[in-house]
């Protein structure tokens, strides 16, 4: 495929970026700014890898050359440089095509993630906890920000259920892939048997959703104020801070008292209604995808098994790429970038075919 009309249009973009950013009150839109300061950011991104990629196809070519020149030892040379430059020229297409896909106007947002306490009781519970930390870790090592926006913790020190907003710089893009069912298979520190115990967790990744997204109209929208309950710190059990809101049209539900203000509480509320319903129109549009896609990377669903956490045998195993490394237990400290970026390298291969570019 000839990829130089469509670089050429896209150098064009570059260059009006470029013009753009330098005017007066060009950031005095935050979030115009934002946007097209990350779009100056990913076109660099591609032409740098096409500039690279020029290159190197004119090395190989005098490579190439140099092994018919007659000089046994410059062709020695070149002919050993071959194999190394064909290397690198198919990485760099590689990254030059998935530059031209076309992005999701949801990858660069801060997201939502819902974990939640499945099968197993307590255990569940305790595991739904430990991917909490997992996923902390990740963001800190990633220097995104992580907050806690609801919770309710169990008895025994894990969570039934909680929702965390991480914000930073394409925090869903490299997230989305882990909604669906975690599965875990130990020993619990309840069993005086040393049995093998399987428990599970759901997580849910949702890209936070803005005002614009979703207008939530007064009369579709129920908030209810009433008093705290469960664990949660003195200060907020004995303050009528707990925020109820329902969505009419949908019955969704969402409940904050993580807070003690009625107001933040509200904010978070809402922040969260809005994701959940953003959520719901995604799940509307992957109903459109091929089906290969979907059971290559999987629809997203809430109700998928996606993965498996074998502690006994130190192993992860992503049941969508089919994908088993032996390094639990430095993946349960966050190292989970080698399956994540193998499920992205996936998508992104499909993406590829459904746009004519494989």
């Amino acid at each position: 495929m000839d990829y130089a009309p469509i670089i050429a249009t896209k150098r064009a973009r570059f260059q009006l970026l470029e013009d753009l950013m330098g005017q007066p009150g060009f950031f005095d839109d935050a979030k115009k700014s934002g946007e097209l300061t990350r779009e100056h950011r990913l076109l660099g991104n591609l032409l740098a890898s096409w500039d690279e990629y020029q290159k190197q196809l004119t090395e190989l070519t005098e490579s190439q050359d140099m092994v018919k020149s007659g000089d046994e030892e410059l062709a020695a040379m070149a002919e050993a440089e071959i194999p190394v430059l064909q290397k690198r020229i198919e990485e760099l297409e590689q990254q030059v095509q998935f530059s031209i896909l076309p992005p999701d106007p949801l990858e660069g947002r801060d997201a939502l993630v819902e974990v939640r306490a499945g099968t197993g009781g307590d255990e569940a519970s305790l595991f739904a906890a430990d991917l909490v930390r997992m996923y902390s870790r990740f963001a800190e090592a990633r220097g995104w920000k992580v907050e806690t926006l609801e919770s309710s913790p169990s008895d025994v020190g894990g969570f039934k259920e909680i929702v965390m907003k991480i914000a930073g710089e394409d925090v869903f893009r490299v997230l989305k892939y882990e909604s669906g069912v975690h599965r875990v298979q130990r020993v619990p520190a309840t069993e005086a048997q040393g049995r093998i115990h399987t428990s599970a967790a759901t997580v849910a990744v949702l890209p936070e959703a803005e005002e614009v997204d979703f207008e939530l109209k007064a009369d579709e929208v129920r908030i209810e104020v009433c008093r705290s309950s469960g664990a949660g710190g003195q200060g907020v059990n004995t303050t009528d801070s707990a925020v109820q809101v329902l969505h009419i049209p949908t019955g969704t539900i969402v409940r904050c008292q993580d807070g003690r203000s009625q107001i933040k509480n509200k904010e978070k509320a809402l922040t969260i209604l809005r994701s959940r319903l953003l959520e719901r129109k995604q799940q509307e549009e992957a109903a459109k995808y091929s089906a290969h896609r979907r059971s290559l990377i999987g629809s997203g669903g809430r109700e998928e098994k996606i993965r498996t956490y074998n502690y006994p045998q130190n192993r992860v195993t992503d049941h969508r790429i089919e994908m088993t490394v032996y390094n639990l237990d430095m993946f349960m400290e966050g190292r989970v970038d080698q399956i994540l970026d193998a499920l992205l390298a996936s998508d992104l291969q499909e993406r590829l075919a459904e746009a004519g570019l494989r």
